[in-house]
């Protein structure tokens, strides 16, 4: 049975008001809580370390499988999935972790992802984190995914963590085949005297592939933040790194792009921003009725939408 505190963290993580429909696995603070499978999407149990396999068949089309993991009690938590999503599939894979944390010792959720998408298929992944409850411990995330994008493949990445994360580290690996495309939008926002380290590194390894890279980022009060997104061309290529954070308070952000060419035809571009919000835009919402902080949240929302 899920409990009130379970509904809410896999509504913030997942987007779930319900059980979803389709394939998926919730598991809850180290424990599968319940899972289901369709024709086309299986979810296997791994036997020599703690995680899934999740198998879709070749040529599966408009179908989602949604693995949630929402952690309750003060326990550290480590999981290994692997996805085998076959040759011209079409599928959405959601997943993401929610903290709720009352007590005095830190929860704590490491998940390490490995995707195969196979020649032609297409993969959305949606990856949330949320943190919340009143104790001191602290509400710790660590994610690795690591992504094979074989020819012709397309993956979107969508990266959400909106406050309530106390420390997380997010390494993300692409490889790109011939043909292939990737899309990464990544949203972050931290306050308090939160920290948040996100490493992405693609690697366009095939003739045409390419690749686009959108980090935007809000840092308030104490917190914290570095970027190191890394695009290395070995082929024929196209990839673009966009990297804008907005500064408040005392907060510290480091966004370091790197671009490596390892071929002539290789075009790789980035650029990196990071200022503060402009006093132009507050004084235009301000007279228009609303108050400093109001309208201070109104760009927030705008900038990480």
């Amino acid at each position: 049975m899920l409990s009130a505190i379970d509904k809410r963290l896999l509504q913030e993580v997942a987007d779930l008001h319900t059980i979803p429909q389709g394939a998926y696995n919730i598991r809850k603070n180290g424990q599968g809580l319940s899972r289901q499978t369709t024709a086309n999407i299986d979810i296997v149990t791994k036997i020599d370390k703690p995680g899934i396999d999740v198998i879709v068949k070749p040529g599966t089309k408009g179908e989602s499988v949604h693995i949630p993991v929402i952690l309750s009690d003060s326990i550290s938590d480590l999981v290994y999935n692997t996805f085998e999503i076959g040759a011209e599939a079409d599928v959405l894979v959601v997943a993401g972790c929610g903290i709720h944390n009352t007590g005095s010792s830190k929860a704590q959720h490491d998940g390490v992802h490995e995707f195969f998408v196979r020649k032609n298929a297409k993969m959305k992944y949606v990856e949330k984190h949320y943190g919340e409850g009143d104790g001191s411990g602290a509400r710790v995330l660590n994610p690795k995914t690591v992504i094979e994008v074989e020819e012709g493949a397309t993956v979107e990445l969508e990266m959400v963590q909106i406050r309530g994360v106390d420390q997380t580290v997010r390494d993300t690996e692409v490889r790109l085949h011939k043909n292939a495309r990737l899309i990464v939008t990544e949203r972050l926002l931290t306050n308090l005297d939160q920290r948040a380290e996100s490493n992405i590194t693609v690697e366009l390894v095939g003739e045409d592939a390419t690749a686009q890279i959108i980090s935007r980022s809000v840092a308030q009060d104490n917190s914290k933040q570095i970027f190191h997104l890394n695009l290395r061309g070995y082929a024929k290529c196209r990839g673009h790194i966009q990297c804008d954070s907005i500064i408040m308070q005392n907060a510290q952000v480091s966004a370091i792009p790197e671009i490596a060419a390892f071929h002539s035809d290789a075009e790789l571009v980035h650029e990196a921003a990071i200022g503060k919000i402009a006093s132009e835009q507050l004084m235009k919402l301000m007279t228009l009725g609303l108050t400093e902080k109001e309208a201070e949240e109104t760009i927030l929302q705008g900038f990480l939408k």
